[in-house]
């Protein structure tokens, strides 16, 4: 996982790995940075704040407009792209 949170704008590549029925399935996603939050989940964590499990969330702008939500963790790996010019 990356530490860097660009600022909004910025275009970006989001890359997520998961295991999927054994094997390893990658999504990417590109788009410009909207906002980043650290946001509760309705799970409940001991050891968390507040006595919940917080996520790093990610909001993107595909190119098409479409808004994607990200959760950020261990196996994402984001990387600033150059912006796309028509």
């Amino acid at each position: 996982m990356t530490e860097t949170m660009f600022e909004p704008g910025t275009p970006v590549c989001v890359r997520q790995e998961c295991m999927r029925r054994g094997k390893p399935l990658t999504i990417e996603v590109v788009g410009a940075v909207v906002s980043w939050e650290d946001k509760p989940t309705g799970s409940w964590y001991a050891e968390g704040k507040d006595d919940k499990l917080w996520l790093r969330r990610l909001q993107l702008k595909k190119v098409d407009g479409e808004i994607v939500w990200l959760v950020i963790d261990d196996s994402t790996h984001i990387a600033r792209i150059e912006a796309a010019t028509r």
